[in-house]
């Protein structure tokens, strides 16, 4: 996932800055005054990827903290983890939603930790003493292995492994990289048994997006690597195989703190938050922003927060 979403998370910055610089307008989020760091433990400038999940998951932190007296400004769709980690350190944001896994790999690219606790586990030593986090929600978006519900029924599939017995039925479409990467083919024959021959993988350069989807649904391929959080999963009734030996690394929304800003009161409520946010909730979320009702990003967190039972103070 990590390579996946920062390429595209970059493609649509670089689209993002093209667009802007023909308008004569300013493209980067962070110019009135990144590095100006604010003292203030009750002030925080809340930030987030240039993608939807990560804007509404901003936009639920803001919301609660507010609810919860502190003084909140946001700075959202700053781009990929090379801009908006440096922003968090240097005081430009204070607080950003991440994936577990995907920011220890960033912070140390020779991490070789996959499951959830390990990855929880190898982050504090990762982080220096710049950057601090709270306790990861039990959310996950990452990579998946998705068939669908007839396949699933069909085969009675509940894990990856019980692809095993239908190997030789199966065709996979994921991004080209798949055929190669240690979580791709490699790691689904290594840790499941799942050996799909090279001439049934059929390569998707969307990440997991439309056309991989129309491939899936219309039974061009039997599975499809697609990211966990997907509104297309709902939308097509799609079922999301278990990987319970963590071939994909665990990739828990965890929030990113300067450390400089972070404090008993701001823990407990991203904590809180945190509590709340599941796996289930993300696909509603982004089924709501992406989906039919285009729900904007930030009426789609307060839904969510008042939902959660989260409108009043935690405390």
């Amino acid at each position: 996932m990590n390579i996946t979403r920062t390429t595209r998370a970059l493609a649509a910055l670089t689209l993002s800055a093209l667009a802007l610089t023909a308008c004569g307008g300013n493209s980067d989020p962070l110019s009135s005054g990144g590095g100006e760091s604010n003292d203030d433990p009750n002030s925080i400038i809340v930030g987030s990827a240039n993608f939807t999940e990560s804007e509404t998951i901003a936009n639920i932190y803001a919301e609660v903290l507010r609810i919860n007296g502190f003084d909140v400004s946001t700075t959202l769709n700053i781009g990929s983890r090379e801009a908006y980690i440096p922003a968090v350190k240097d005081g430009s944001i204070d607080l950003i939603p991440d994936y577990t896994g995907n920011l220890l790999q960033y912070l140390d690219p020779e991490a070789t930790a996959t499951s959830a606790e390990d990855v929880e586990a190898a982050l504090p030593d990762a982080l220096g003493s710049e950057l601090a986090i709270t306790e990861p929600a039990p959310a996950e978006d990452k990579d998946a292995i998705v068939v669908t519900r007839e396949t699933a029924e069909r085969w009675n599939l509940k894990t990856i492994a019980d692809l095993a017995p239908h190997s030789a039925e199966i065709s996979i479409g994921a991004p080209p990289e798949f055929q190669e990467r240690a979580y791709g083919l490699p790691g689904l024959k290594t840790n499941y048994g799942v050996d799909i021959d090279p001439s049934k993988f059929v390569p998707i350069a969307d990440g997991g997006g439309p056309a991989t989807v129309a491939a899936l649904a219309e039974g061009q391929v039997t599975a499809a690597d697609i990211f966990s959080t997907s509104a297309s999963i709902a939308e097509n009734d799609f079922v999301v195989l278990e990987d319970p030996k963590f071939n994909f690394a665990a990739q828990n929304v965890v929030p990113v703190i300067n450390a400089g800003k972070n404090s008993d009161k701001l823990t407990e409520v991203l904590n809180a938050i945190s509590a709340k946010l599941t796996t289930e909730g993300l696909l509603a979320l982004n089924q709501s922003v992406s989906g039919d009702t285009k729900t904007e990003p930030a009426a789609a967190a307060k839904q969510w927060v008042e939902e959660q039972g989260l409108s009043t103070p935690v405390s």
